[in-house]
């Protein structure tokens, strides 16, 4: 596709503004409104009604390159357009994965709170049957107040980092 344009554009540019029309045997260069033969003017030498042909028939080929300069630059809008579109796909999914990975986040971080949250009752618990029962001395309640505080500080921290 790309080919085909640029060889349309090097067309273009090496016709510039001249149109060639055949007829007959004969090459006309028409430029503005001049007939050029073998790169002399003869439009004063014409007859009108070859001057109207020629200058038709140049007509007709300027009409086909406007239409296909349209037609290439048609083809970039649509390759620009394309491009936009990819980027703003690209873009999209990155917000995405982005989103997704923020979730995951937040939803470890609530498992590890709640976590906390259930180890810490359960060393509650677990003093508060001991204590209840005499069964703790008095190192042994240090140790488990210790850790009860150690617990506590965790689900604090579980908690801020929600």
């Amino acid at each position: 596709m790309k080919n085909y344009i640029i060889l349309l554009l090097l067309a273009f540019s090496l016709t510039g503004f001249a149109q060639e029309v055949k007829k007959g045997e004969k090459t006309y260069e028409v430029k503005k409104e001049k007939i050029f033969l073998n790169g002399e003017d003869v439009t004063t030498t014409l007859s009108v009604e070859e001057k109207e042909v020629i200058f038709k028939e140049a007509a007709v080929i300027s009409e086909k390159l406007k239409k296909a300069e349209n037609a290439k630059k048609a083809a970039e809008k649509l390759e620009k357009e394309k491009k936009k579109a990819e980027k703003a796909q690209k873009k999209a999914e990155k917000a995405q994965k982005k989103a997704e990975k923020a979730l995951k986040k937040k939803e470890k971080l609530q498992k590890n709170y709640k976590k906390a949250q259930d180890n810490l009752k359960k060393a509650q618990k677990k003093y508060e049957k001991l204590k209840k029962k005499g069964k703790l001395s008095p190192e042994d309640e240090g140790k488990w107040l210790e850790k009860i505080e150690k617990l506590t500080k965790k689900v604090d921290k579980a908690k801020g980092k929600l």
